[in-house]
């Protein structure tokens, strides 16, 4: 689910530059675009005036971090070709977590510094590098489009750097891409500026794509966690510093309290628990409902990922939720479902006749596979189960970002724009030498970048739909939309109260967005 959060340096110009979706209102770009960036418009104002920024101090630490790619033993991937040099994504990647200043000498076969600031040499140098891999007497203009672009852009852009290493990658342009990736090796560090951070994970993403390693360098991650202790403990940070999580899990619970406020007995089912978190504001929201509170019976739907950051089963988050609602004095019970979103049938789900239904589905339903990955379509399938429970409502929170079906580049392209906002909200909280940070960035949120950018097929379980692919969803299954309430809303800005201004909440046809600047990043809707 993690998918899954400097001062700024006007990311919109940065990534926009000469896009004209900026003059576009963020409905618009919604339904306008499938594959491209979910902007919101310029003139999009704050939803308050003023705000506290809230600051971690850094801490000191003599520990060294490295990127995924120097942490993780997987195949090599050579070109084949009369004198290039191979690169791995194990053993030859320490260069890629050091910044552009390093003092360490390169093992670049044209370049030891960041991006060649003479482009007559540089130049020179590609023709020479041309005649050697495919001869003299061949016309590489074509093979060499890449090249020829990045000739063209400014010196040191790391974001373009990037762009024509994943246009290479998409074209099978293999000497392209291992001539780009030596540069980027150079200019990414994972405790720089927040798109030499995000490059630093993006880089791991091609080189496990062009070494066909994908899926191992996926596995090997979920093999190196850390400690379950220092897992939680990060996954928390994150909660904390940007209101990502707490948005989208105050909204649903808002949502969920309206639908129910008349009710005797509710049941919610949540299709991804984790660790409870979001029922606790709630349960003591209903304790403190006029004329008493309801009985509460939770339906935990959770798979062995998450056990490890909990440290244990499901009866952990059972027991503390149970401690919570008795010192509230809310009758509570718990069902556990240990299994799986794309698992769940209705036998699983402890259904009772005479209990309100809410459904939750909140960063969870990206991870079910579509039509796109199996002709089972349990992404629609989960829906169209939820639809035969007839619950009082439904709650959607997702990511607004499109990496379901877009192909490779587009999708690359995607997810630069989405985590680069993410990257630079997170700046503005937790300063760049603080090692939480980078433990933070590495453990919760990089995972999610490699799998995107090297996985295809099953294997690639980060598979994001915008609202606009949503709403068709849900329509389909015969859903209608349950406008999120005034009071909601209030609560929201509220919270943003805590966060820097750069932050942006917007409803339209009654769904919250709450985006960083101009990119709208999660968006939060009720169904019935």
């Amino acid at each position: 689910m993690l998918v899954n959060f400097t001062p700024m340096q006007a990311s919109d110009n940065r990534r926009n530059s000469g896009k004209s979706q900026q003059s576009h209102s963020l409905q618009n770009s919604m339904h306008l675009r499938e594959s491209g960036p979910n902007y919101l418009p310029q003139n999009f104002k704050s939803s308050r005036h003023g705000s506290q920024m809230r600051k971690i101090s850094p801490q000191s630490s003599n520990v060294q971090y490295c990127t995924l790619e120097s942490s993780s033993a997987v195949a090599t991937y050579t070109y084949s070709s009369p004198s290039t040099a191979s690169f791995s994504s194990a053993s030859d990647s320490q260069g890629s977590h050091q910044d552009c200043h390093s003092d360490t000498a390169s093992e670049s076969p044209i370049s030891a510094s960041c991006v060649t600031e003479d482009l007559n040499d540089l130049k020179g140098k590609l023709k020479e590098l041309e005649s050697v891999m495919l001869g003299p007497e061949l016309d590489a203009v074509d093979s060499f489009d890449t090249f020829e672009l990045l000739m063209e852009l400014p010196s040191g852009d790391l974001r373009h750097v990037l762009t024509a290493c994943a246009r290479a990658v998409s074209e099978s342009n293999f000497a392209a891409a291992e001539w780009l990736i030596t540069e980027l090796r150079q200019m990414v560090s994972v405790s720089g500026e927040p798109i030499e951070r995000l490059g630093a994970y993006l880089l791991e993403g091609l080189v496990a794509r062009l070494s066909s390693s994908g899926s191992s360098i996926y596995k090997a991650l979920k093999c190196k966690e850390p400690a379950s202790s220092d897992l939680m403990s990060y996954m928390h940070i994150l909660y904390e510093v940007c209101p990502y999580f707490k948005f989208g899990y105050m909204s649903a619970n808002g949502a969920i309290a309206e639908a129910l406020k008349n009710e005797d007995r509710v049941h919610i089912i949540d299709f991804q628990i984790a660790q409870g978190s979001q029922w606790v504001t709630l349960i003591q929201a209903l304790a403190a409902r006029p004329g008493g509170p309801p009985h509460v019976r939770i339906t935990g739907i959770d798979d062995s990922f998450n056990a490890y950051a909990r440290g244990g089963g499901l009866h952990i988050v059972g027991q503390r939720l149970s401690r919570l609602a008795e010192s509230c004095k809310v009758p509570f019970e718990f069902h556990p479902a240990l299994m799986s979103g794309c698992e769940v049938e209705v036998e699983n789900l402890g259904v009772r006749p005479g209990e309100a239904l809410a459904v939750n589905l909140a960063f969870q339903l990206h991870h079910i596979p579509d039509e796109s990955v199996s002709t089972t379509n349990h992404r629609d399938r989960i829906l169209r189960l939820v639809k035969s429970l007839t619950p009082k409502v439904v709650t959607l929170v997702e990511q607004e970002s499109n990496t379901n079906t877009a192909a490779f580049f587009p999708r690359f392209m995607e997810t630069l724009d989405h985590y680069t906002a993410i990257f630079e909200s997170i700046d503005v909280t937790l300063p760049r030498d603080n090692k939480e940070r980078i433990n933070v960035e590495q453990h919760c949120l990089a995972r999610d970048i490699v799998n995107i950018i090297a996985c295809e097929g099953i294997e690639r379980v980060e598979r994001h739909e915008v609202h606009g692919k949503w709403k068709s969803r849900f329509k389909m299954a015969g859903f209608t939309p349950y406008p999120l309430s005034s009071l909601v809303n209030a609560t929201i800005k509220s919270l943003l109260e805590n966060y820097c201004d750069k932050y942006r909440l917007e409803e339209i046809d009654g769904a919250l967005y709450l985006g960083w600047m101009n990119r709208a990043l999660v968006v939060s809707s009720a169904w019935r």
